[in-house]
Formats: structure tokens, C-alpha cells, sequence
């Protein structure tokens, strides 16, 4: 269990945190800050997550500048990924702030990758992330961030900046995932 593991273990760890916060009504009041209004809990429950999403780029940088990639990463990373990622989407629905159908397009597509990585696995190949699902990732956090902190300073000017981001990364989670199966479509089409 290397730091890089233990990172990722973290990030788990503050998953159900972050649902603490964001799910309970600690009768803490709104806060107004830059043209959002936000329950206190929501907002800690937001910095929690931006804590957690900023966790997954410090252990990906630190696995590879000290060579500490492990199988145990492999699968860690982007299952503490996909958790935190699922766990905020889910939450949205249930707190009215982002539609459902988007949500479950997101989640299934992760479902599919990870499906789609399990036969790769299957055959002896291990598929990295590759850039677009660095961007897909990215642009997940981003709207989650966007959507937990009430669309904070685009509120000043009435942009939709969070549902924005949301559909941005809607359509980068679509297009990655198409990507994965075509670049990966032989395994698919010749499997017994």
C-alpha cells in the first residue's frame, strides 16, 4: 500500500463524508458569497469534494514521478474516481440540481468502460486512461463543482455556467466512451 494507494484510499474514505454533509440538514443557514446562496453544509460538503476530486491528480502525478504504478492502483484509482464522481451526480438528482436522465447516461457509460475494461483485462491487455478521459474527467469535476457551489460568480451575471459544464461533460463522457469501444472494438467483435 504505497502513498499513491494510500491517496486513492482517502479519496474513498471521503466519499461518505461528502454525503454526510451534502444528505443532512444540520439547520446551519445559507451563506451568500459572489452571488450564490448556499447552505453552510452544502458548501462544506462541497469544499470536500473539490478536496477529494483534487486528490486524484495528486496521486496520478505522484505514482508516475516516483514509478510507484501498482496493480493495486490500477484498480483503486479510477474506482475511487467513478465512486466520488457517481456518489455527487446521484446527489444532484436527489437535491433537484442537476436532470436525472443526464445522470444516468454518465453512470452508464461508466458502467460500460468498466465492463468494456473487465474483458480487455480478460485478455491480457490493461487500457490507461487516455486523454479524452482525462477531459471527460475533468469536465465532470468541473460542472459537479460548478453545479455544489449554486453556480458561484456566474449568478452575478445570470450565466448557467454549472448546467453549462454539466452538458459540456455529458458530452465528453458520451464521446470518450464511444472512443474506448471503438478503439477497443476487435477485442469486442472476435471474443468466442
Amino acid at each position: 500500500m504505497n502513498i499513491p494507494n494510500q491517496i486513492s484510499m482517502f479519496r474513498i474514505f471521503l466519499i461518505p463524508v461528502f454525503m454526510f454533509f451534502m444528505l443532512i440538514d444540520f439547520g446551519w443557514g445559507e451563506i451568500s458569497f459572489l452571488g450564490a446562496i448556499i447552505p453552510v453544509g452544502h458548501l462544506v460538503g462541497a469544499i470536500i469534494f473539490i478536496i477529494a476530486s483534487i486528490t486524484d491528480f495528486i496521486d496520478g502525478y505522484y505514482a508516475r514521478k516516483y514509478n510507484l504504478v501498482t496493480n493495486m492502483g490500477k484498480f483503486l484509482d479510477p474506482l475511487a474516481d467513478k465512486l466520488l464522481v457517481s456518489a455527487a451526480l446521484i446527489i444532484l438528482v436527489q437535491l433537484g440540481m442537476a436532470p436525472a436522465w443526464v445522470v444516468i447516461l454518465i453512470i452508464s457509460r461508466e458502467f460500460a468502460v468498466t465492463g468494456l475494461r473487465l474483458i480487455l483485462a480478460n485478455e491480457g491487455e490493461v487500457v490507461a486512461a487516455n486523454q479524452l478521459g482525462k477531459i471527460k474527467m475533468w469536465t465532470q469535476i468541473v460542472a459537479i463543482s460548478a453545479l455544489l457551489l449554486g453556480n458561484i460568480i456566474f449568478e452575478l451575471i445570470s450565466f448557467p455556467f454549472a448546467t453549462i459544464m454539466l452538458y459540456v461533460s455529458l458530452f465528453f463522457t458520451l464521446w470518450s466512451g464511444f472512443d474506448y469501444f471503438y478503439i477497443n472494438r476487435k477485442v469486442l467483435l472476435d471474443s468466442k
